[in-house]
């Protein structure tokens, strides 16, 4: 394993300092329970503790901070200054005191992807040139986080540019998973979702384009979820395609999840948990079911069991033409939407330098596949017509294959494992081995999260075991354009039967 970089010596530093005055701080910071109990808890509880005063905002700042410098070994954050999350946290503390009344994220620290701006740290998007650029203003989602009572918890690592699924950055160091510290956490939020998994919060900011909440959420054991594309502003986020990318939460809880998305969204309809006799659930096995390693496949179907025990009817069906409407759309799109929209946020946000630069400056892995894939003259350019008829006719297309399964099997959500492999070990990017043959690394992480996202469903991940060797697998939840509530209250309802994950022990 190699060294990280000078960037993360610093945040363990930082970190360290933060474990010393949680040391000196003691029992007098108010609250109860150890710092171990107080990062286990969940977000929604956490808030409620903290706005009834029986737990000081810093007080649990503090436990975080400490569980982040046990933690650093993860590489999971670029940016993290515990002097500025303690002030932030101690006037949260002396906003209750004032009497001003708690928001509904009240004193919680969250990290945010640093793809996604702020206008207190920097937004490096993981990628050299952008080491020291500064926002002038929060992203739309910050500021809903923040005007909730958030406070931000640093920014976290990624895969560079988000323009992969390993969170082996070059730059910055890799993410390291959680539950074995040799894997990747998957990517690009793999920093976030590292974080989370960790116990360092138990809610973060994450943005996914084609599948970066929720191949990490997957790999790293915890909940993942990609509202409806357009659902939440992704303004002032490093961008991909705006055709595909959408900003969303990594929790450790569903009831976070949902949380997280009636403060974003603004949408604060009572949500129970959804009774699952009688639900319907979709299963196309000629697609998502296909290469899957052994204990994916035991896993998934252990799952499914669970949810047929609990009254679940499971739904066989085809969705033919489903893969040749992704080999027509999925990559084409980003392919030619980065090289624009990358270049109208950089002019946009004031970012001091010019796409041709940054992609000059940044590592090499990022350089080879912006030349190959991205920019004029490269083998995989995407032109004009190419591009006009991916959005104009391969794209509708592919949203009516979808509408027509819905209304067609009346399911509440197909079902399907996220990915077709556990985690796979870092700098294994080329091939995977499944069953003693090889996979391409892009088919096995990324090939059963790329139609729902292409599609702009959305999309919830939850864990469902792990494997012999200790680790994660998850199954994903994806339904209709528009029903984000009724899947967040299914993801209530499965939580239960299919539970969730002991801790990892890194």
């Amino acid at each position: 394993m190699s060294e990280p970089p000078e960037i993360s010596r610093r945040t363990f530093v930082l970190g360290t300092t933060a474990t010393v005055a949680m040391s000196a701080a003691g029992a007098s910071a108010g609250g109860s329970g150890g710092t171990a109990d107080l990062c286990d808890l969940g977000a929604a509880e956490a808030v409620a503790q903290m706005s009834q005063g029986s737990l000081s905002a810093e007080r649990y700042a503090q436990a975080l901070l400490a569980c982040a410098s046990s933690a650093h070994a993860l590489n999971a954050f670029i940016t993290l200054e515990p002097a500025r999350v303690l002030e932030d946290a101690r006037g949260r503390d002396r906003e209750r005191l004032a009497g001003t009344k708690p928001g509904p994220l009240f004193g919680l620290p969250i990290p945010v992807k640093d793809s996604v701006n702020t206008r207190d740290y920097p937004t490096t998007a993981g990628t050299p040139a952008l080491r020291q650029f500064r926002p002038a203003a929060d992203a739309p989602v910050v500021q809903a986080l923040r005007g909730a009572g958030a406070v931000v918890l640093g920014k976290t690592n990624l895969h560079e540019l988000s323009f992969g699924w390993t969170s082996n950055n070059l730059a910055f160091g890799a993410v390291h998973n959680p539950y074995d510290l040799t894997r990747i956490p998957g990517g690009s939020s793999g920093g976030t979702a590292a974080a989370v998994a960790a116990r360092v919060a138990p809610l973060g900011v994450a943005e996914d384009t084609e599948g970066s909440i929720r191949v990490p959420a997957a790999l790293c054991g915890i909940a993942g979820f990609r509202p409806t594309t357009g659902r939440y502003s992704t303004h002032g986020c490093v961008p991909i395609s705006p055709l595909f990318d959408q900003v969303g939460p990594h929790a450790r809880h569903v009831a976070d999840l949902a949380l997280f998305d009636s403060v974003v969204a603004g949408d604060w309809q009572p949500l129970e948990p959804a009774r699952l006799d009688g639900v319907r659930l979709g299963v196309v096995r000629d697609y998502w079911f296909a290469d899957l390693a052994p204990e994916v496949e035991r896993l998934t179907a252990l799952a499914l069991a669970r949810l047929k025990a609990a009254g679940a009817l499971i739904v066989e069906t085809q969705l033919p033409g489903l893969q040749a409407l992704i080999d027509l759309t999925t990559d084409a799109v980003q392919n030619h939407d980065v090289r624009i929209a990358l270049a109208r946020y950089l002019e946009e946000y004031g970012a001091g330098i010019d796409l041709p630069a940054l992609v000059a400056r940044a590592s090499p892995d990022i350089q080879k596949i912006f030349a190959r894939d991205v920019l004029p003259g490269g083998a995989n350019f995407v032109g004009e017509p190419v591009y006009a008829a991916a959005r104009d006719r391969y794209l509708p297309a592919l949203r009516d294959l979808y509408r027509e399964y819905f209304a067609r099997t009346h399911v509440a959500a197909m079902v399907f494992p996220a990915t077709l492999v556990p985690a796979p070990r870092i700098g294994e990017e080329r091939t995977v081995e499944v069953r003693g043959h090889p996979l391409p690394f892009e088919t096995a992480v990324a090939r059963n999260i790329a139609p729902g996202s292409t599609a702009g469903l959305p999309g919830l991940v939850l864990p469902v075991g792990l494997t012999h060797g200790g680790l994660p697998v998850a199954i994903e939840f994806d339904a209709p354009s528009g029903s984000d509530r009724a899947l967040l209250a299914l993801g209530l309802g499965a939580e239960r039967v299919l539970g969730r994950l002991p801790a990892p022990r890194f």
